[in-house]
């Protein structure tokens, strides 16, 4: 079946298996930040951005993405590497294998929550697990990039 999407800001047309996910629909196109990890919806390293909403791409069909924006950290470099200066800077950037997803919900966290505290921000980032670190790094940068007005 013949599946048409936005992919970062570009019109794409992919033929894809009535069974596939969005996470390979993206690895079998070269897109490879976006990563496969639990393969069950429970860590999060394959998140993308829907219409601007983070979902897990694991557990998302293709087909369920007919018209939609899909967004990956390609389509949103410069913010992406706005957040990984505050992630440097508090030490947060450890073996890298989750910052792709981490970034992209970070920045819809932005986006969408208005005044952010720290336990909308837990609650925002539950999803996202990272295996090396015990996130407290991680909390700083994203409370100093969510602080960031420009």
């Amino acid at each position: 079946m013949k599946v048409k999407l936005l992919l970062n800001g570009r019109e794409r047309i992919f033929s894809v298996h009535a069974n596939e996910y969005l996470l390979d629909t993206l690895r079998n196109h070269n897109i490879l930040s976006v990563k496969k990890g639990c393969d069950a919806s429970t860590c999060g390293v394959c998140t993308v951005l829907k219409d601007g909403k983070p979902i897990l791409s694991c557990s998302m069909l293709t087909a369920r993405c007919e018209g939609a924006n899909i967004t990956t950290v390609e389509g949103l470099q410069d913010e992406v590497n706005k957040f990984y200066e505050y992630f440097g800077q508090e030490g947060a950037d450890q073996c890298g294998f989750c910052n792709p997803a981490t970034a992209l919900t970070v920045i819809a966290m932005k986006k969408h929550l208005k005044d952010p505290n720290p336990e909308s921000i837990l609650s925002y980032m539950v999803g996202n697990l990272c295996r090396c670190s015990g996130y407290v790094a991680q909390n700083k940068a994203i409370k100093k990039y969510l602080e960031d007005k420009s």
